[in-house]
């Protein structure tokens, strides 16, 4: 399974790069927002500096939602760096357009996916990744690990080679669940990556380690 953290923040991509299992980073105009960044200039130098950081996949997130719009922003997301992923929102124009990017070798994640009848769709059309939000279905009384289970169901039935990158990530138990589903990636903030360090067995064995070290003369 991938690990993605789901971030715009440098200093928390640099310390889940750093821990050396980070293989990329999503993104979207909130989590932007969130770090003050206020133009566009600035938001395509700070994918550019991201993509400094990590060696892996950086999806960065078209605003528009017309067909023409989408492609016009995919194109230029796409000249930044090799590295950088569109990323388009489940809707007819979306589809359209991750079938245009995939004609001409752009590489899509489709987002904001919440059925497997979307999620068929964006792999039908070419997409690189698919996004199930699966804590905003649980936040609506939707089981969206159940979602996930479809949609590994589905495309392994007809080889579609789109990656299942299980997004809206709350805790690690998530990611757990995620990972014996077949979820390809697990997007996630640092504390959900982090969260999978700790268990009161380890602290506690540590602690009678530690404590018997002091006894050597």
């Amino acid at each position: 399974m991938k690990f993605f953290i789901d971030t715009a923040n440098l200093a928390q991509i640099k310390e889940a790069n750093d821990l050396g299992v980070l293989d990329g980073v999503t993104t979207n105009p909130s989590l932007m927002a969130k770090e003050g960044i206020k133009s566009n200039a600035a938001v395509m130098k700070h994918y550019v500096d991201i993509c400094n950081i990590v060696k892996g996949d950086i999806s960065a997130e078209v605003i528009a939602t017309n067909y023409d719009g989408i492609v016009a922003e995919g194109e230029e997301l796409a000249k930044l760096h090799e590295q950088i992923i569109v990323k388009v929102p489940m809707i007819k124009d979306g589809i359209k357009a991750i079938h245009y990017f995939t004609s001409k070798g752009i590489k899509t994640n489709c987002t904001l996916v919440f059925s497997a009848g979307q999620a068929l769709l964006a792999a039908k059309a070419g997409a690189t990744y698919v996004s199930p939000f699966i804590g905003r279905l649980d936040d609506v009384s939707t089981d969206g690990l159940q979602l996930i289970s479809e949609i590994r169901q589905i495309y392994d039935n007809y080889g579609f080679q789109t990656q299942i990158l299980a997004a809206s990530i709350r805790h690690a138990m998530h990611i757990i669940n995620c990972a014996k589903l077949g979820a390809d990636v697990a997007t996630c903030p640092l504390n959900a990556i982090t969260d999978l360090l700790k268990h009161p067995l380890t602290d506690i064995g540590l602690e009678k380690f530690l404590a018997d070290a002091k006894k050597f003369v």
